[in-house]
């Protein structure tokens, strides 16, 4: 296993963090019950191939992952790995909720001490609240009570709210999602390269894009298809992280044996520096492939917003994007779920046109809505 260095702080880990996030198992009266025994042999056979940076969190597995991390870090596994766990925003009423909950964690995670202690998907807002309720003291007084050794954030938001709270607070490691087609989304490129410059460590997350990466679509499979040298569309992704050093970990939420036996040889091969030129155009048009695939060219502005009979048109649009850039089924699709949740789907448009006039891109949004809505039924 490659071992990566963690900027400022001086410490080293490995290139692969395990994300305990999509451990699977049976559904029960439509409720996912993860297979513990199954997920603690993952977490230990992924330690045993090297790996040495666990990632959680309060929330995930309807709050089940901590405790199954905890019980796979008995017998020793403890003393091998890094623990990363997260402080929700959600679960905060008062400052000494903040206290319970971190106590709560380690009680789960059966250890006197979390490696990396993150507010859980800050933006701008959620920093505010946390700096109101008190969260910059309490992460001095955990650090010096040995309950935490590192200050941190995970982060999902615009670049601009990123480097705010980046700048905000003396960080000691950072969390952004990131990948090929992720460049210029949230934190992106300049987060990346702004944190790396102040010697914060960047753990990524959404690597693959929440898995729409590693299958790719008939078009952009020609495309890898075309160079001379043939890998899986996963190893490309993982690669291209790698390749950058500002990067000191990749996290990747395998649930299944074989796919923790394909990132554990993709992360003892690649490094900073590993791809050539060609290597890197490659992955441009991909990227490229990706967004011919497109199909409106919604920015997202909201000018057309809102909508007098409440269709949700950017959301509409977003969401329809995405089902043709990765070839995800309409009962997959979280923004198409979300709009219908909302009942804010395309046949509730009248066609009084006011989204047209308002439109600074002139679509046509009366008919794109229209297939917009007969590909997502």
């Amino acid at each position: 296993m490659k071992m990566r260095n963690f900027g400022k702080l001086g410490i080293q880990g490995s290139a692969f963090g395990l994300g305990c996030m999509r451990f699977n198992g049976p559904m029960v009266d439509g409720k996912r019950i993860v297979d513990e025994e199954k997920a603690i042999k993952l977490i230990r056979t992924a330690i045993d191939g090297g790996v040495t940076y666990l990632d959680t969190a309060y929330v995930y597995l309807d709050r089940t992952s901590e405790i199954i991390v905890g019980k796979a870090l008995q017998d020793g596994y403890r003393e091998k790995v890094t623990i990363a766990t997260k402080l929700p925003d959600s679960y905060v009423k008062e400052p000494t909720d903040m206290d319970r909950i971190l106590n709560e964690e380690l009680g789960k995670l059966q250890t006197d001490h979390i490696d990396f202690y993150l507010a859980h998907g800050l933006n701008k807002k959620k920093w505010e609240f946390f700096k109101e309720m008190g969260l910059p003291e309490a992460f001095k007084r955990w650090k010096e009570e040995g309950k935490i050794r590192y200050a941190c954030f995970s982060f999902h938001g615009p670049y601009e709210e990123f480097e705010y709270i980046l700048n905000d607070y003396d960080w000691d490691m950072t969390q952004i999602q990131y990948n090929y087609m992720d460049i210029e989304n949230q934190a992106g490129t300049r987060g990346l390269k702004l944190a790396g410059e102040k010697g914060i460590p960047v753990v990524i997350m959404e690597g693959l894009l929440g898995g729409r990466l590693a299958n790719a679509p008939e078009n952009v499979q020609a495309v890898y298809d075309a160079f001379p040298e043939k890998r899986s569309a996963v190893e490309w992704a993982e690669r291209w992280l790698l390749n950058q050093p500002e990067i000191a970990c990749v996290l990747s939420g395998v649930n299944e044996f074989e796919q923790l036996e394909e990132n554990l040889k993709i992360f003892d091969s690649a490094e900073a520096g590993c791809m050539t030129e060609e290597e890197l155009k490659l992955i441009d048009d991909v990227r490229e492939a990706y967004k011919a695939r497109t199909k409106v060219g919604c920015t997202g502005c909201r000018y057309c917003m809102p909508c007098p009979n409440g269709v949700d048109i950017p959301r509409i649009f977003s969401a329809w994007n995405e089902a043709s850039l990765y070839n995800i089924a309409p009962e997959n699709n979280w923004g198409w779920n979300d709009v219908k949740r909302n009942d804010a789907t395309p046949d509730h448009c009248v066609e009084c046109g006011a989204c047209e006039a308002a439109c600074p891109q002139s679509l046509n949004i009366i008919e794109f809505l229209k297939q917009a809505g007969e590909a997502l039924k």
